[in-house]
């Protein structure tokens, strides 16, 4: 009973940890996050139908843009590596239905640096030849930079969308 009541004070804690750190953004609103200027702008707004029922189709723009003098960088090694800590914010709409194909949340991610690289192979006659590739070699957001996305959010009809964003970094 007491390993019970230690797990839901936990979980309760966590649960209450990550929504307390999202903060709500509204139409052509700005927050500021650590330094990053967030802003989130609806485009545009339709009126739609999907199985027999009425929604509002909205197209929404994100930017952060990097305020502080700090940079942020990902080096990449020389092995191969998995990165999927990218993502510098994330917007959430929580009242989006995801229907047709469309969003819920708008990641935004560092900038990719590529790297053309340059490397000799012999093709099938056995002759040499030299191509060139392009590679990610790093990721990076620095002072200045500015990053945007947009997605598209349906919402039921009447409603604007219940947007929330929170620093990934």
């Amino acid at each position: 009973m007491k390993n019970l009541t230690f797990l839901i004070a936990l979980v309760t804690t966590i649960c209450w940890g990550t929504t307390a750190v999202a903060q709500k953004i509204s139409d052509g609103q700005t927050l500021d996050l650590n330094g990053m200027s967030v802003t989130f702008n609806i485009l545009n707004k339709e009126s739609i139908e999907a199985g027999g029922k009425a929604y509002d189709r909205y197209k929404v723009s994100a930017s952060v843009k990097n305020n502080s003098e700090k940079p942020y960088n990902i080096r990449l090694t020389s092995f191969p590596q998995i990165v999927s800590n990218i993502g510098l914010v994330e917007l959430d709409c929580i009242n989006a239905t995801g229907a047709r194909l469309t969003s819920k949340k708008i990641e935004l991610k560092m900038k990719a640096q590529i790297i053309n690289v340059t490397y000799s192979a012999y093709d099938k006659s056995g002759k040499s030849i030299t191509s060139t590739i392009p590679v990610t070699g790093s990721y990076y957001f620095d002072p200045g930079d500015t990053i945007s996305d947009h997605a598209i959010f349906i919402v039921p009809q009447g409603e604007k969308p219940d947007v929330s964003v929170r620093s990934l970094k």
